[in-house]
């Protein structure tokens, strides 16, 4: 399968028609026919199709051939195939992070979220995923590109600025590897946490995982980094972080909007004291 392969049910046109509101619009899905959303007049997009072919085109055109043997795309839809989502791994761009416990191994992840119905932005992140446990990883704000879609949004101007904002994966992992070398040993990591995160409740779930990662990795801010990346992986008993079952169209939301949460976690002034500390 290429890898600028869209699936079938992405690859659509949208037109749009009035609604009974004078600044709203329907959005249609050309192939279907369906309603698939109401936004603003204002609202302009790209297709799925082509945004997704520009982002994937534009995000490995410096990689090696070996670089790309093995890449895999993992896609998302929700509201009737009006938010995608495309979670793109490179198996053979890797890197090592280790501590005195445990070493494990990350490669290069490039997602790419697109909503053709004012569901989302445009939005490219650069990642990775942890091969020993799987947890997808995103950094902080600074590892992404996003733009609205405004009546000014040009599709062209978005790809120029992504060429210009890859992330060095490279770079990437070695500041995880300062996160690995920071002892948590004599800081309050409950305590941190609980301003971290602004709810109790949510902050002893925390702390339970926090515990289970140190008890592999050591207590050390990676380990931290990796109960937070654990909570946007899963949702179910394996880390009491339960995700009610509102149905497979919400549920993707869901989880990415918990990527979106560590992203800003390690973007506090908390974690980042810890970081500089290093």
């Amino acid at each position: 399968m290429p890898l600028e392969y869209v699936p079938e049910n992405l690859d659509f046109n949208v037109t749009f028609e009035p609604t009974k509101v004078d600044d709203k619009k329907y959005v249609i899905n050309e192939n279907t026919g369906d309603y698939i959303g109401i936004v603003g007049n204002g609202f302009t997009c790209a297709s799925h199709g082509d945004f997704f072919r520009n982002v994937m085109d534009t995000t490995t055109a410096t990689l090696a051939d070996y670089d790309m043997e093995g890449a895999q795309i993992n896609w998302r839809s929700a509201h009737k195939d009006g938010w995608a989502m495309m979670d793109m791994t490179l198996p053979n761009v890797t890197a090592k992070i280790a501590t005195d416990k445990h070493e494990t191994t990350l490669m290069k992840r490039i997602i790419a979220l697109h909503g053709v119905n004012g569901t989302c932005s445009n939005t490219t992140i650069f990642g990775a995923i942890d091969f020993f446990c799987l947890n997808g990883q995103i950094r902080g704000k600074h590892d992404k590109v996003m733009r609205k879609n405004t009546s000014n949004f040009s599709l062209d101007r978005f790809i120029t600025e992504l060429e210009k904002s890859q992330q060095d994966f490279t770079a990437q992992a070695e500041q995880m590897q300062r996160w690995a070398n920071t002892s948590l040993a004599y800081v309050n990591v409950k305590e941190l946490l609980e301003g971290i995160m602004k709810s109790e409740r949510k902050s002893e779930k925390m702390y339970t995982l926090y515990n289970q990662e140190a008890g592999v990795r050591g207590r050390n801010l990676w380990a931290l980094y990796s109960a937070f990346t654990n909570y946007a992986t899963y949702a179910d008993e394996r880390n009491g972080f339960n995700l009610r079952n509102t149905g497979h169209d919400t549920q993707a939301i869901s989880m990415f909007k918990r990527e979106i949460d560590v992203a800003s976690w390690i973007d506090t002034p908390q974690f980042k004291s810890l970081e500089m500390a290093a």
